[in-house]
């Protein structure tokens, strides 16, 4: 079947329905209260928490009232220093139920609450509807742990015990049987709307939302000696920062010096930071940071070595400030990176298919640049988060105005 273009996702079949769910202008007439939304984040870090920082205060700005509840006191700061309300209940593991219990009660008051991760659904869902009479919506941010490295999938890896592949793949049905109760599941990019349709998931429910960012204008700097390649990532398998430290062992006498910075922390750190002390590679592992894109003018390329993703943020941050991205080719990442013009694609784990794309890339400085100014363009025409605000509202109240 033929789909049609809606914005810049090529659609068809059922995923075409998603699309016809985007938000559209609201029913609600100039008289009616503004909206009031409570976001519910668990995380500390990663691509959910910058697109939250960068939709909540647009929400704000577009006419509702907006409440953020997040996992850390470090989140909730930034949160206020964008001008909104803000609480920390941080978890001190996944069966908090003394913090979960804290968080209900903040919950009353909200016509929306609007989840930003599993966990984050899990603690609310049994309440929100039942306790508070509000709506509940989910943004479905990437593909569920619990199905990543599981047997026949692509990005499969050792996942320990049967027992333990089993009791993954039971909680994560577990958090499909609450999806399918939601009043709205946001999907940032048609890979991820394809997987919940492949999973049965109802399209009535389902709305495509493509994640955006804040673009600023931002002058490309001047090329390093050595060429200088940025990741920012977690430091968990299915990041495949291990194929990155890899393919540029391979570059090593092969083209003009590189130096790698790694952004980002996890349980693979020391492994990470042994291997790449083994390969001799000049690299810096800086940890967690809050300012990624600024650290990103200092870099050359961007490259992301995913083995799973859906539509990274990150990578978006690297297209702003004008940079190449080499990243692979998983979930909704060809969404984001026309191969052969702002940046190239490799597939997933295959090192000297990485090594091969970087190789061109670190001796032409005039190639980096084009491809630079493609992803600045693409980003500006269809990521930009100018207009995130008034879409949301518009969901909102579209599933406000409707009758349950």
């Amino acid at each position: 079947m033929v789909g049609r273009r809606h914005g810049h996702v090529h659609l068809a079949g059922h995923e075409d329905a998603a699309a016809r769910r985007q938000p559209r202008s609201s029913r609600w007439s100039a008289r009616t209260p503004r909206v009031k939304v409570t976001y519910v984040s668990t995380l500390t870090e990663g691509g959910p928490v910058s697109h939250l920082l960068n939709l909540a205060p647009r929400v704000a700005a577009a006419g509702a009232r907006v409440r953020v509840l997040c996992g850390s006191d470090e989140v909730a700061d930034r949160v206020r220093s964008l001008g909104l309300a803000a609480e920390a209940f941080p978890l001190r593991s996944k069966t908090d139920v003394v913090s979960a219990a804290r968080l209900w009660p903040q919950l009353r008051g909200a016509d929306i609450v609007h989840t930003q991760d599993r966990r984050a659904l899990l603690l609310c869902g049994a309440v929100v509807r039942t306790a508070t009479g509000a709506e509940l919506v989910h943004t479905y941010h990437g593909l569920p742990e619990e199905l990543v490295g599981l047997p026949g999938r692509p990005d499969a890896r050792p996942a320990g015990s049967p027992l333990r592949a089993a009791w993954r793949l039971h909680g994560h049905l577990r958090f499909e049987a609450l999806l399918a109760r939601l009043g709205a599941v946001v999907v940032p990019s048609r890979a991820l709307a394809k997987f919940l349709i492949g999973r049965g998931f109802p399209v009535s429910r389902m709305y495509m939302v493509p994640s955006r960012i804040d673009i600023r204008r931002t002058e490309p700097g001047a090329a390093h000696q050595p060429v200088r390649i940025a990741t920012a990532a977690r430091l968990e398998t299915h990041k495949g920062i291990d194929v990155l430290l890899d393919a540029c062992a391979r570059l090593n006498g092969r083209t003009p010096l590189v130096h790698l910075d790694i952004y980002g922390d996890g349980s693979l750190r020391a492994e990470l930071e042994r291997r790449a002390a083994g390969s001799a590679l000049d690299v810096t592992f800086h940890g967690n940071v809050s300012d990624v894109r600024e650290r990103l003018l200092d870099a050359d390329i961007f490259v992301l070595p995913s083995r799973g993703e859906n539509l990274p943020i990150t990578i978006l941050e690297a297209m702003a400030v004008a940079l190449p991205v080499v990243a692979s080719r998983v979930g909704g990442v060809a969404e984001l990176v026309d191969d052969g013009v702002s940046g190239r694609l490799v597939e997933p784990d295959d090192v000297a298919a990485l090594a091969q794309a970087l190789t061109p890339l670190i001796a032409d400085s005039h190639q980096r640049a084009a491809m630079g100014r493609a992803g600045v363009a693409r980003v500006a025409e269809h990521f930009d988060a100018a207009q995130a605000g008034a879409e949301m509202v518009a969901l909102y109240e579209r599933l406000l105005a409707s009758p349950r």
